[in-house]
């Protein structure tokens, strides 16, 4: 285990099976399925009771079968990305003693074809600004390996080439 970890009360190791889930809610109503005229906007639900509104990006899908107030995909994405980033660093600058008061991020993901010529997310730049107090101030040097080391245990950071799987559950009147 690195030694910036060291004294972190929850064994990481523990981890290594742990499962995470959501509920994705979209209802129809009354919209035109069939005819492609239907809203994109559906429904993000967390285990810990925050129910999230969430749509196509209307870069991809027009107003107003999106909803450009909503979360889509690729912002939940790189929100997943800068969330998980801030929590590494977090926990490395406390257990180095020093005093972060401020921590904020306007991180920006890319969306281009990538080698195999599929859009995806192909570039997410961080761009966090942390302020920190007290006698014991990081260098720029220590505020940079920081952010390396938060990189480099970032969970999600070491998922984005991982196997999806789709298992579909289909209702007990379909064959």
């Amino acid at each position: 285990m690195p030694p910036y970890l060291a004294g972190v009360a929850l064994d990481l190791l523990s981890l290594a099976m742990t499962q995470y889930g959501a509920q994705i809610l979209w209802l129809r109503g009354e919209q035109d399925f069939l005819g492609n005229r239907y809203s994109r906007k559906h429904l993000l639900r967390f285990d810990g009771g925050v129910d999230i509104p969430a749509s196509s990006s209307p870069h991809v899908v027009p107003v107003p079968m999106s909803d450009p107030a909503a979360v889509d995909p690729e912002e939940a994405f790189v929100a997943s990305l800068a969330s998980c980033h801030l929590l590494w660093f977090l926990s490395i600058a406390a257990r180095r003693r020093f005093c972060i008061d401020r921590y904020a991020d306007n991180p920006l993901g890319v969306m281009a074809k990538n080698s195999d010529g599929k859009l995806a997310m192909t570039l997410v730049t961080l761009r966090p600004e942390v302020a920190f107090s007290g006698d014991h101030l990081p260098t720029s040097a220590e505020v940079a390996e920081m952010h390396r080391q938060a990189h480099d245990e970032c969970f999600i950071a070491n998922s984005v080439k991982t196997e999806v799987r789709c298992e579909p559950v289909f209702g007990a009147a379909q064959d």
